[in-house]
């Protein structure tokens, strides 16, 4: 049971809905792997196209996808005529991103009227052995039309 209070009964084809108007994260091959109120979690195969020098993923590919976990937490609570936008994130990459795949997931720390924030954390999985690789924290802007 989650701990925090739900604005929107429909927040989860809400999120979907965002998720999917999304395009760079089809490019990634990033996917909805579980949406509870105040957390949110993706998935993502290695991709050698999205990767560095060194074969790592890209930080930027890590980047887009805890932001958009952290997003997408902090926009499971938030209601049904808001839209969302990142205001800030600091990202830590703790290890090279080397896996087979890789999971964001996004909890809500703090939610509020206008801003939320949130902390994210990327894995790297090898052969079923999952190491942290990344975190983040996030502010996000609640958006509500004023017309």
């Amino acid at each position: 049971m989650s701990a925090f209070q739900v604005q929107d009964p429909d927040y989860e084809e809400r999120v979907r809905r965002t998720f999917a108007n999304q395009p760079a994260l089809g490019t990634f091959g990033i996917t909805l792997a579980r949406i509870e109120p105040g957390a949110l979690e993706l998935r993502m195969l290695y991709d050698a196209r999205l990767s560095q020098q060194n074969g790592f993923l890209h930080g930027g590919v890590v980047s887009a996808g805890l932001d958009t976990a952290c997003g997408l937490a902090s926009y499971t609570l938030m209601p049904a005529h808001a839209d969302i936008l990142t205001v800030e994130f600091k990202i830590n990459l703790l290890a090279p991103a080397k896996g087979q795949t890789f999971r964001f997931v996004g909890n809500v720390v703090k939610p509020g009227r206008t801003l939320v924030v949130s902390e994210g954390h990327a894995y790297a999985s090898n052969d079923g052995r999952e190491k942290l690789i990344a975190t983040m924290s996030a502010t996000m802007m609640t958006m509500v039309s004023r017309s």
